[in-house]
């Protein structure tokens, strides 16, 4: 029974949603409605958990000193930092101790991590683009136009690089990126079906 309710509760709720989506009718819009402020809601019970797991891993690794430990301190003190700052003032007012720790220190590191994130994708790229079949010569050849077509120096070589590289990115980029959006609503269409039906029980802990 403990399982049946849920996987109940979600049937219907998948099949609900899925045929208000094609219902032009008032009752059908307010169901939707109804149904995000529900998401809404339920994602907000479910913060405090994410927070009492993180809390939770991260005191375990400091009473095991766990590689890494002195991290999990700093951690759990930006965390409860924040949430007091957050309480006792105005979050959103500019020159406050809250604003400052986001603009000096959190945004610091969103950048640095887009900035290393810069170099792992080079690297990646540059293994990807080894000539050693047809097919990684081809993508080699077209990420070359591109780069070439999307800089000056490109034009100064040839004056239909930067149409080549625009037909590369509006054609065959294009399609592709195509075929894989198909592909993903194909695989979410069929996982969604799977759980509404009761054939997907991972979610549950269900083999």
């Amino acid at each position: 029974m403990k399982r049946r309710i849920p996987m109940l509760i979600v049937s219907i709720t998948g099949i609900l949603m899925t045929i208000q989506y094609f219902i032009p009718h008032p009752w059908s819009e307010a169901m939707y409605n109804n149904a995000l402020d529900w998401l809404v809601i339920i994602g907000i019970f479910a913060m405090p958990l994410g927070i009492y797991s993180m809390i939770r891993i991260q005191v375990l690794k400091i009473q095991r000193r766990s590689r890494g430990w002195g991290y999990a301190v700093i951690s759990l003190i930006s965390l409860f930092a924040m949430l007091g700052l957050g309480y006792t003032q105005e979050c959103l007012e500019s020159g406050t101790f809250f604003m400052k720790i986001f603009e000096f220190i959190y945004i610091p590191i969103q950048a640095t991590m887009f900035s290393l994130l810069a170099f792992y994708i080079a690297s990646a790229a540059y293994r990807a683009f080894r000539a050693r079949n047809i097919l990684a010569t081809i993508v080699l050849a077209g990420a070359i136009i591109v780069m070439l077509g999307r800089i000056p120096i490109g034009e100064a070589i040839s004056p239909f690089l930067p149409d080549l590289a625009a037909w590369i990115m509006t054609v065959p980029n294009m399609a592709a990126q195509r075929a894989i959006m198909i592909g993903l609503g194909l695989g979410a269409a069929s996982t969604a079906m799977k759980i509404v039906l009761g054939i997907e029980r991972s979610y549950m802990g269900m083999e």
